[in-house]
């Protein structure tokens, strides 16, 4: 039991976290410029509760990025409030967790 307590403790180590944010940003990224050329090709699209769960997970960099970057999803205010509330919300939430 206490061996356990001490590798979840390895795990959430700063490098780690900084790993996992770089990829879930690239992958919010990647998805808002798949879900732009497949609305072009008139294909399959990625689901809109998709790309704010990606936004959710720490992923608000890359979406909003790939939002703006690729003109995607810009006239919809769903998008262009809800991601940038999201973000601001998960900072309060770090910042909250941090400092209790």
């Amino acid at each position: 039991m206490f061996e356990d307590a001490i590798s979840i403790q390895n795990i959430f180590t700063l490098k780690n976290i900084l790993i996992y944010l770089i990829i879930i940003n690239l992958i919010g990224f990647f998805m808002m410029w798949s879900d732009k050329r497949k609305a072009k090709l008139g294909k399959w699209r990625i689901p809109e509760q998709t790309l704010f769960i990606v936004t959710a997970i720490g992923g608000g960099i890359g979406t909003i990025a790939g939002m703006y970057t690729f003109r995607h999803k810009t006239k919809k205010l769903k998008f262009t409030i809800g991601l940038p509330v999201l973000v601001i919300l998960e900072i309060i939430l770090i910042i909250y967790l941090k400092f209790i």
